[in-house]
């Protein structure tokens, strides 16, 4: 690793799912990837499952820590969530501050293009978290589309693959919307949406937070 990292952080382990391959074949093809038979992404109702990554345009290296609780062997040493700092993403963090819509994609084929589409969105709901995660991302291209593309929300890179097999990955981008506490408010766009769909999707998440007594802030 180039530098230390949270102590009891980010986690060094294997950890690849065979849905991490299986979208990185399909994305390659540049294929449509469809809703599969069953369920996909998390459902409505259930909360994120927790994570920490690396942020891609930070120095700090290592695996996602999706420990749930101390000691969890190759998921991490400590609770996910408790895996801080300026060079982490943290899914805990994100939803602690308000709702949240969560990207989870492979930096190849068309696949990025959702990433300039929520910066888009960003301005129009403040207070709402938009951040992404590429699964298997190399950090050096990352980095230079995260740059070409001026993005400046948040972008997270799991290394190992570890989010495609915990999040239920069917689709990318697979996009995830939940409200502040992180339950998950609907379900998960499978497919790229075009920009009215996510626009109206996040006002839908936007108006069922305030439902739950949520206080958007003024922009």
């Amino acid at each position: 690793m180039s530098r230390p990292e949270p102590a009891g952080g980010l986690r060094y382990g294997r950890y690849l799912g065979p849905a991490a391959l299986v979208v990185l074949l399909l994305v390659t093809i540049n294929a449509a990837l469809n809703r599969p038979n069953g369920a996909a992404g998390i459902a409505r109702g259930h909360r994120l499952p927790p994570f920490a990554v690396p942020l891609a345009l930070g120095s700090l290296t290592g695996d996602a820590n999706v420990a749930t609780r101390p000691n969890q062997g190759p998921a991490g040493s400590v609770p996910a969530c408790s895996v801080r700092g300026p060079q982490v993403l943290n899914v805990c963090q994100l939803y602690e501050r308000g709702p949240l819509v969560l990207a989870l994609f492979v930096d190849a084929g068309s696949c990025p293009a959702i990433l300039s589409q929520m910066q888009a969105l960003a301005p129009s709901f403040p207070g709402v978290g938009f951040a992404a995660v590429a699964i298997k991302g190399d950090r050096p291209s990352l980095q230079r589309l995260i740059h070409e593309r001026g993005l400046t929300l948040p972008i997270g890179i799991d290394r190992d693959g570890a989010l495609a097999t915990l999040y239920k990955v069917a689709s990318c981008p697979q996009v995830t919307l939940a409200y502040p506490g992180g339950v998950v408010q609907s379900a998960p766009l499978l497919a790229h949406p075009a920009q009215a769909v996510l626009r109206s999707r996040v006002s839908e998440l936007v108006a069922a937070s305030r439902a739950r007594g949520w206080s958007q802030p003024r922009a």
